[in-house]
């Protein structure tokens, strides 16, 4: 093997060009982790993708999931963008796609139309912490503070959210020595809409080499067990809201979420967004080192 493919696409964005890029590669079962890494190095985008046989027999595929220097159990865009690629391809009928990866099989849900609903893992809940250091981290002053306190919340994934004021979403400038000295890899800014049901979201992850995500579905399911916990959606039933994220960056993007509660606790988290093809090609398979 000296090559392998792979397909690029913009994922939670029904158009070009926007959305949060993604490179998903097939055809790399020989491939060690090293050799993968290398490859996200490579196509250096926020994460990076690999389609591989399953390991259990309910699964439709197994994925391995890469930021440009370590490996995720679980993210939310290369899951939407991959299932989506994989039924495009042919591989799969659109319907429910079962993916393995770190965070256990995982429904996603795939139209013909290149759309896809994921459903989050178990939801999990921090206790809040103090608002001062990640404010320094995110370039803010406590007159920017707005709403419940922060908190990790996720659905594979845990993110830490801070909520602030409307204004204050475009005017963070993330500190990564600030980051690093408060042991922080990643951090959420978020305004909350209680009218429309939406967030302003921002995500910042120096400590997965990520400086800013356009689009960020882990984040978008952890923000709805943040929301319930916060008393910002209902304790009980299913509550639907959006996710607005990127524009900072040139790469607006939409989310459309989900989430199910009981007596005050997310039982489970869901979302959905567009996968649009950009390019296709070939990769040079790097030297083993392992």
């Amino acid at each position: 093997m000296t090559t392998v493919t792979y397909e690029i696409v913009d994922v939670f964005t029904d158009r070009p060009f926007a959305g949060n890029p993604l490179a998903v590669v097939f055809g790399a079962e020989a491939l060690g982790g090293d050799q993968m890494q290398t490859l996200a190095r490579e196509f250096n985008l926020s994460e990076t993708v690999f389609v591989l046989p399953p390991s259990v027999p309910d699964a439709t595929y197994r994925a391995r999931i890469f930021t440009p220097v370590t490996e995720l159990p679980f993210a939310g865009h290369p899951s939407v963008g991959a299932a989506v690629t994989v039924v495009r391809r042919g591989d799969a009928k659109p319907g429910t796609i079962r993916q393995e990866c770190g965070a256990g099989v995982l429904p996603i849900e795939v139209t013909a139309h290149g759309e896809a609903r994921l459903t989050g893992g178990t939801p999990t809940l921090g206790a809040p912490q103090d608002p001062a250091p990640l404010l320094e981290i995110a370039g803010l002053t406590a007159a920017d503070l707005d709403g419940p306190p922060p908190r990790t919340a996720g659905c594979g994934l845990e993110h830490l959210f801070l909520s602030v004021r409307p204004d204050a979403v475009s005017r963070a400038r993330p500190d990564a020595a600030a980051a690093a000295r408060h042991g922080v890899r990643k951090l959420t800014v978020l305004a909350w809409d209680a009218d429309a049901r939406a967030a302003h979201l921002r995500m910042f992850a120096p400590g997965v080499g990520v400086t800013e995500d356009p689009a960020t579905g882990s984040a978008a399911l952890g923000l709805g067990v943040w929301l319930v916990a916060s008393g910002l959606l209902p304790a009980d039933g299913e509550a639907a809201y959006m996710v607005h994220q990127g524009a900072e960056i040139h790469r607006p993007s939409t989310l459309d979420c989900t989430v199910t509660a009981a007596s005050g606790a997310a039982l489970s988290a869901t979302v959905a967004g567009h996968v649009v093809k950009i390019a296709r090609g070939e990769i040079a398979v790097p030297p083993f080192i392992g």
